[in-house]
């Protein structure tokens, strides 16, 4: 990169945190800072859905698949467009119904009405570990686009991919800590428009330039590279099973359901997160992967990205076209953090105490609940390898304890608070030790499949066994 590339990028920088800056003094509450005060457009609101639900850690994982086995590695974000769409149409209509009366913040929100407190206070748990995990994947992606591209030598002998770690995670956190959730989405718009752009009219063209045009490409790279279905059946079905039902107990998702003025716009919003996850960022992502292979064959896959951009484009779009990516990374990465802030101040440090914090005193410990598990996502990262398998791994551990009895909530009047408890720990439970162990699993299948079975097994006869005193369809719980 050249001055004026590092010039773009620094100014792209501190516009970022001028935006957490300005909305630290427009967050009044809580309320305000974890669901930007429900009144947030539909358009700006898909955007940043698509932009988290991609974002870093699937740009850079979706250049490496293209890397490595061509555009049937587009069908990760098949899963996008699917699970936004049933979303849109199965859940958002009863989520927003309960909304209307419960003033929800969080995702385990939503589970304290249908069940208890109790089961909030795990799911919290839960979730908020899962996304600490989930941004620590997000904050590795950042080092590795910043070792690769703007830093690819510390100064004072520091080891490049550290640092950067610090000092992408040091950005996120200061604008999120301080914004809330009106600070991520609307970053999140300005930041997809600038990926779309840049990746689109920059980093495809100057690209395929630079290989010698389509026909070129084509020669260059294995023939399956060009085929959709270059692709295991399990690797495929594996996909599916980890990532649609984040769509049903997504915190970053229950916070933008929360977001928007009504089911109406909710439904809006989601329709066009699934039409920009597939086909838009699925082929953009994997075609990039592609042409980094017809010009260099020895690289680490996910690092393929960062290499093309700093060897295809001239001086000045290199900047543009890293910043793009940068966004794509933080828009991510500052949703999850948000989440795990919601899930551990909201769901876990305030039901403990069994009672609202004042409103300036909430959002004081909001801020430092973020910038702590900011912090701790940051060390967490430096023990990752891989972006994607950081990704699917935090998916997984969320989901074999979480997806049964979250569906229950929505569908089963016969769940209760006892069955939930028990498919959370019994599904959670296979999941970590199957993902931790190593073990290998019966047919190939990921480890939240094997969880999700476990979860269902054990959440119906159990919740048939001990069934909650007075049960009804809706169940509500308030602070004492």
């Amino acid at each position: 990169m050249t001055a004026i590339d590092y010039f773009i990028f620094a100014v792209y920088m501190a516009g970022i945190l001028w935006i957490g800056f300005y909305f630290y003094g427009k967050n009044e509450n809580a309320e305000d800072y974890y669901v930007g005060s429900r009144t947030i457009h539909p358009g700006h609101v898909g955007l940043s859905i698509v932009a988290t639900d991609v974002g870093g850690g699937f740009s850079i994982g979706l250049g490496g698949l293209g890397y490595a086995i061509g555009l049937s590695g587009s069908w990760l974000l098949f899963t996008g467009l699917v699970g936004a769409w049933l979303s849109a149409v199965f859940l958002i209509p009863r989520v927003k119904a309960v909304e209307a009366t419960e003033k929800l913040l969080t995702y385990p929100d939503f589970l304290r009405v249908r069940y208890d407190g109790k089961v909030a206070f795990v799911a919290g748990l839960i979730s908020g570990i899962g996304y600490l995990g989930f941004t620590g994947a997000q904050v590795l992606a950042g080092a590795k686009l910043m070792s690769g591209s703007v830093m690819p030598a510390a100064p004072f002998g520091l080891d490049p991919l550290q640092t950067s770690l610090w000092v992408i995670g040091t950005i996120i956190i200061l604008y999120t800590a301080l914004g809330g959730l009106k600070a991520v989405i609307y970053t999140d718009t300005a930041q997809w428009i600038v990926l779309l752009t840049g990746l689109i009219f920059f980093a495809i063209p100057f690209s395929l330039s630079r290989i010698g045009g389509f026909a070129a490409l084509r020669a260059a790279v294995p023939a399956g590279h060009f085929s959709l279905f270059n692709l295991e059946p399990v690797r495929f079905a594996n996909w599916m099973v980890t990532i649609i039902p984040i769509w049903v107990i997504g915190m970053t998702l229950y916070q933008r359901i929360y977001a928007c003025r009504g089911e109406k716009e909710a439904k809006k919003a989601w329709f066009i997160a699934g039409l920009f996850e597939y086909p838009v960022m699925a082929f953009t992502g994997v075609f990039l992967g592609v042409c980094a292979r017809a010009l260099f064959h020895d690289v680490e896959a996910e690092m393929a990205i960062p290499k093309l951009l700093t060897v295809v484009l001239p001086a000045g779009i290199t900047g543009i076209v890293v910043a793009a990516y940068f966004s794509a990374i933080m828009s991510t990465a500052d949703s999850c953090l948000m989440a795990s802030s919601g899930n551990l101040v909201n769901d876990v440090v305030e039901r403990w105490r069994g009672k609202r914090l004042a409103m300036h005193t909430s959002i004081r410990l909001s801020q430092a609940g973020t910038f702590a598990i900011g912090i701790a996502a940051i060390a967490l990262a430096s023990g990752f390898t891989s972006v994607l398998n950081g990704i699917l791994n935090a998916y997984a551990f969320m989901v074999g304890g979480l997806f049964v009895p979250t569906l229950g909530a929505y569908f089963w009047e016969g769940r209760s608070s006892a069955g939930a408890l028990a498919g959370m720990f019994a599904g959670g439970g296979l999941t970590l030790y199957l993902t931790l162990s190593g073990a290998a699993t019966p047919f190939g299948l990921d480890a939240a499949f094997w969880g999700i079975l476990c979860s269902a097994a054990v959440f119906v006869p159990v919740s048939r066994l001990i069934p909650d005193p007075g049960a009804s369809s809706l169940r509500t719980e308030s602070f004492p």
